[in-house]
């Protein structure tokens, strides 16, 4: 039996249908919710996902170190160690130099930079892959149908779009929403790494597998990566992956896995 609060948590990252609901004599039924209706079969799997034991998911603060097998290659640079041009020392520096960056052909063909948005000094730096169509038009990070899930996300644990920060690995949206390639990563890098500077957040939370990749500096899988614990490269500060918003709304069983990350990212917060 579930208690009120994990019911609620439950509720906000999408995973709403626990119960049947009848609609009595008179009573004219509600408006189906924006987020799917999860069928027999999803449900199943998404008790099945959060009644098994999982050692290697089941993870506390305590498991926070490096992993020898999760190591970055030898030649990899991680985010921490490339140094941050002087210019790049305060917020509306790093803004401004975002929004007259055209150092790729990303740059080229956008319509508008997408620096991030929230809190500047907020405990939780939310870092995603790259800028999507309707991001692209109002310059703002996870809107639309991911943003509204990943919003439902945070509510789980009690935060609002306000009390967190949210950026991309690039600034810039990629043509078709395809993958940024690892150079055009690599000409935002200097950007990110201020960004990191200036918020010096309590924990970063890496959603999807190219944000993951460049954070870590791994080629691992997702599901391996969430599957650990880790500390942004040359730094102290936890980081926990998980699946992007984008990727639950294709395969809503596992939203319980991100569920189990969520609790995670809210006793690392406290």
């Amino acid at each position: 039996m579930l208690t009120n609060r994990q019911q609620h948590c439950l509720n906000g990252i999408g995973i709403d249908v626990w119960t049947e609901r009848r609609v009595t004599s008179g009573e004219k039924p509600e408006a189906e919710p924006v987020t799917e209706i999860l069928s027999t079969a999803e449900m199943e799997d998404i008790r099945r996902f959060a009644q098994r034991s999982e050692p290697a998911h089941d993870l506390s603060l305590a498991d926070i170190s490096s992993d020898e097998n999760n190591a970055p290659p030898a030649n990899a640079s991680p985010i921490a160690e490339t140094p941050v041009p002087a210019r790049l020392d305060s917020w509306d520096s790093i803004i401004a130099a975002i929004e007259s960056c055209d150092a790729c052909e990303l740059a080229q063909n956008c319509t508008r930079k997408v620096p991030g948005v929230g809190n500047r000094q907020a405990d939780l730096l939310i870092v995603g892959e790259g800028p999507g169509h309707d991001e692209d038009i109002r310059g703002e990070p996870f809107i639309g149908r991911s943003g509204q899930l990943l919003d439902r996300m945070l509510a789980a644990i009690g935060f609002t779009r306000e009390q967190i920060y949210i950026t991309n690995i690039v600034k810039c949206r990629p043509p078709n929403n395809r993958d940024p390639k690892q150079h055009e990563a690599q000409q935002c890098r200097a950007f990110l790494e201020a960004q990191i500077a200036q918020l010096a957040p309590k924990a970063i939370l890496s959603v999807g597998r190219v944000s993951a990749h460049n954070l870590l500096a791994s080629n691992l899988p997702v599901g391996k990566l969430i599957q650990q614990m880790h500390k942004l490269p040359g730094t102290e500060i936890p980081l926990k992956v998980t699946y992007h918003p984008a990727y639950l709304l294709r395969n809503p069983s596992a939203k319980a896995i991100v569920w189990q990350d969520l609790k995670l990212l809210h006793q690392m917060l406290q």
